[in-house]
């Protein structure tokens, strides 16, 4: 029999109130506690308890206080990531972030869905869509990524867009809901 974890994970209905994913939840805020509270100066202390919440974390990955993350386990960060200010992860299914991405201030990565219809809502049932962010792609500040959706490599998503539906690589992207705005000529170009 499948556990409720097992269920968020693979996208199926679950039930959050389960005993496992609220212990799961508690250990993660408690982690983004001392993470948020780690004085400017401690690096160390920030950096291993990024390795202890999160599902993976590569080389030089930099996340900037204050951070709030639903689960931890289910977020795995390539090489070089770089999130700012205020950003808010609900991983409940796996959210994959590729090497050299940015996230601006007040970014949120959505998984967490719950359903159309009002009865199973009001019963609490939830379900999941995994997020998966190419490498190099550089995410504009106040930007919300929906649950199932994936952005391509070196794609720039403008400020303030809702992203609903996936976006290729090399492209630019904004608004709400957001939009190929033009696509990248030379995306591999470095700067001058």
């Amino acid at each position: 029999m499948e556990t409720e974890l097992e269920k968020m994970i693979a996208g199926s209905p679950y039930d959050p109130k389960d005993s496992e994913l609220t212990a799961m939840r508690l250990r993660s805020r408690v982690l983004c506690r001392q993470f948020n509270q780690a004085l400017p100066n401690e690096k160390k202390l920030r950096i291993q308890v990024l390795k202890e919440l999160l599902g993976e974390m590569g080389t030089g990955v930099w996340i900037e206080p204050p951070f709030q993350v639903d689960y931890g386990s289910n977020l795995f960060l390539g090489d070089n990531v770089y999130m700012n200010f205020n950003c808010v992860i609900l991983d409940d299914a796996p959210i994959h972030i590729g090497r050299g991405t940015m996230l601006a201030t007040g970014v949120q990565l959505l998984t967490a869905e719950h359903p159309i219809e009002a009865a199973p809502r009001r019963a609490g049932v939830e379900y999941a869509s995994a997020i998966t962010i190419g490498e190099d792609v550089w995410i504009g500040g106040g930007v919300i990524v929906c649950p199932g959706v994936t952005i391509g490599d070196r794609t720039v998503i403008g400020a303030g867009s809702v992203v609903t539906k996936n976006i290729p690589s090399d492209v630019v992207a904004v608004g709400n809901p957001c939009r190929i705005l033009r696509v990248i000529d030379n995306p591999e170009q470095t700067a001058q």
